[in-house]
């Protein structure tokens, strides 16, 4: 086969997921499904449609999309893992265990009912979850670069140092969590996911035996968004010269959106396109992807599988990237 019908065949898809505990959540044009592998063996389907306020013309233009995928990436994201973990407390002998809420939960319950009680705990997670990153990679990085302002007076040094604080945290805690036992399982599925989108963009039919050739790199991947937005933010920082400390931080703080909003155009151009500027592009969150994903299983595979076709539209074009 010729180097160009290989390359009418491939076609740039937005469907995108995330790794769950045993499972894989994945998002099309229209819905969501989390698949998860049960501790019997079957595959238990969550399936929810897309909301009709994420496809708000207004929510779709550059910059503002990129800031409003994440916010929504991160709920979508504790949603399902959320429902994967219900399938996993479990006591020796395999049985479901019913666990009684605790006085926090409750409250909630009796305040706003269930539904919207759970609701309450998922923007809680959020909010937690950002204030936790913020202050790890963030606020750590920027506290850590004021040490050196008293003996270092050029500002582009100081916002190198900042952003390479920030990029060597942001590494060691990834490979710190790489090494627990079930954090690797779930980059097992982190690969899973990765290898059936792109057995999907080859044209190829999703098989398990397909789907386990090709690569468990994607230049789409949430860790390729993350290093981007480092690199963008030592970029963007570096024209704040304000002299406060405190007034600094918080101007940083408040570019946040704004940085990854141009980090999520910069991640969709070199999802979009293959030439060697998006090689480029792409290389450090693909490197970094031999850590954050494992080579799977076929039963992680089936899994992935499970979940792609689930949200996969009969037009191609309804989920072009």
């Amino acid at each position: 086969m010729s180097k160009k019908s290989c390359e009418i065949k491939k076609h740039k898809t937005s469907i995108g997921g995330q790794a769950v505990i045993e499972g894989v959540m994945m998002r099309g044009p229209e819905k969501i499904a989390t698949a998860v592998r049960k501790p019997d063996g079957e595959i238990e389907m969550e399936e929810k449609p897309i909301g009709k306020g994420r496809k708000n013309k207004i929510l779709k233009l550059p910059i503002i999309r990129g800031c409003i995928n994440f916010f929504d990436s991160m709920i979508l994201g504790i949603q399902s893992l959320m429902y994967s973990a219900k399938f996993f407390d479990i006591d020796d002998d395999g049985n479901q265990v019913e666990e009684e809420p605790g006085k926090f939960e409750q409250w909630l319950n009796k305040k706003l009912g269930s539904e919207k009680a759970t609701t309450a705990v998922i923007y809680i997670a959020v909010v937690m979850s950002l204030f936790f990153s913020v202050g790890l990679f963030i606020l750590l990085p920027a506290v850590i670069s004021e040490f050196f302002r008293g003996f270092i007076k050029n500002h582009l040094a100081i916002t190198i140092i900042e952003g390479a604080v920030r990029i060597a945290i942001f590494m060691t805690y990834i490979l710190l969590v790489s090494r627990m036992k079930d954090i690797k399982r779930v980059f097992m599925y982190h690969g899973a996911e990765h290898k059936t989108i792109n057995c999907y963009e080859s044209g190829e039919e999703l098989t398990v035996e397909n789907v386990r050739r090709h690569t468990r790199l994607h230049p789409r991947c949430g860790t390729s968004f993350l290093l981007i937005v480092m690199v963008i933010s030592i970029i963007i920082f570096w024209f704040i010269t304000i002299t406060h400390p405190i007034l600094r931080i918080l101007v940083k703080l408040a570019l946040l959106p704004v940085v990854a909003g141009i980090s999520y155009e910069i991640i969709k151009f070199a999802g979009r396109h293959d030439n060697w500027f998006t090689a480029a592009i792409s290389a450090p969150g693909k490197w970094f992807q031999h850590v954050t994903t494992n080579e799977p299983d076929d039963s992680q595979i089936e899994v992935a599988i499970t979940a792609f076709k689930a949200v996969m539209p009969e037009n191609k074009e309804e989920a072009k990237w």
